[in-house]
């Protein structure tokens, strides 16, 4: 309950922070990193490794998309569409942002341990992966693909944590993940073609041009979408999973009908609503899958 002026300003921060690194978007990596920990445990995984998947996975993400926000700030600033994020608006100061990163780095490293050495080991890589993500559009077209490949560590790191080793199998569910992340990130990219072009920024979008973009970007996802079905065949999973991977079909198709090469209205309802959709459904009916 909120007593005093100080109190509110305190939670008016933390809603600035989390505006910051845009934390309602945990809803697309976590329930797929929620997946393959399922699929590791065949079944519920342990409480306790849920709990530190679960605080590693966001604090993860709070790190990666703090030191983007930090890295791009200069870009963010010129960008009349990025330019009153929090950091070049002033609403978070630069020593605000790193402080904010650091914790959130040192607490990832914290529950990797927690959760096995492998992946503590493997935190580190993490780590150098998100940093380098962020300055691959200043010379790289593929910055989609190497988005996709970093976000992939998600369902594979949570397999690692529950089982303590690798499995190739498990990369059918990374790369379908690696491939939906850049395939909706080029739909997502199509809104700052002529700022890229102008400002020397690499994206699919600004080499290929709309009409050709979202052609890779259905590509992408049909990929994703196989191998989420081959994902469901190597582990041998049953018949409400490949229902819930059908649904994500056809969210994707229709993620891709809201999306024209000269209409970018719907871009945010496809972009936000469908792919958080598509995640939490591919969850769910694997939870079911086991439950039933």
């Amino acid at each position: 309950m909120i007593k005093t002026v100080s109190d509110f300003r305190f939670l008016e921060r933390i809603v600035t922070y989390l505006r910051m690194i845009k934390f309602s978007h945990s809803v697309f990596a976590l329930p797929f990193a929620l997946t393959s920990a399922f699929i590791a445990s065949g079944g519920f995984p342990a409480p306790e490794k849920f709990f530190w998947i679960i605080i590693a996975m966001v604090s993860a993400r709070t790190a990666a998309m703090g030191l983007n926000r930090i890295i791009d700030r200069h870009i963010d600033k010129l960008n009349p569409r990025t330019s009153m994020r929090e950091i070049p608006s002033g609403k978070v100061s630069l020593i605000e942002a790193i402080t904010f990163v650091s914790v959130a780095i040192v607490i990832f490293i914290y529950s990797s341990l927690r959760l096995n050495p492998l992946c503590f080991k493997l935190s580190f890589v993490a780590l150098g992966a998100v940093f380098l993500y962020s300055y691959t559009k200043r010379f790289t077209s593929l910055s989609h693909l190497f988005l996709g490949i970093t976000i992939s560590a998600a369902p594979i790191g949570a397999w690692i944590a529950v089982t303590g080793t690798f499995d190739l199998r498990v990369l059918s569910l990374g790369l379908s993940v690696a491939f939906w992340i850049a395939g909706f990130d080029i739909l997502y990219a199509l809104q700052d073609i002529e700022f890229d072009r102008r400002y020397g920024l690499y994206s699919i979008p600004a080499r290929l041009g709309a009409k050709r973009a979202i052609a890779v970007s259905r590509l992408f996802h049909v990929i994703s979408w196989l191998l989420l079905f081959m994902t469901g065949i190597l582990f041998k999973l049953n018949i409400l999973f490949f229902i819930g991977v059908f649904l994500a079909g056809g969210i994707l198709f229709y993620e891709h009908r809201l999306v024209k090469p000269d209409d970018l209205r719907r871009l945010n309802i496809a972009f936000f609503n469908m792919n958080g959709y598509l995640s939490i459904v591919v969850f769910l009916f694997t939870l079911l899958s086991y439950i039933f």
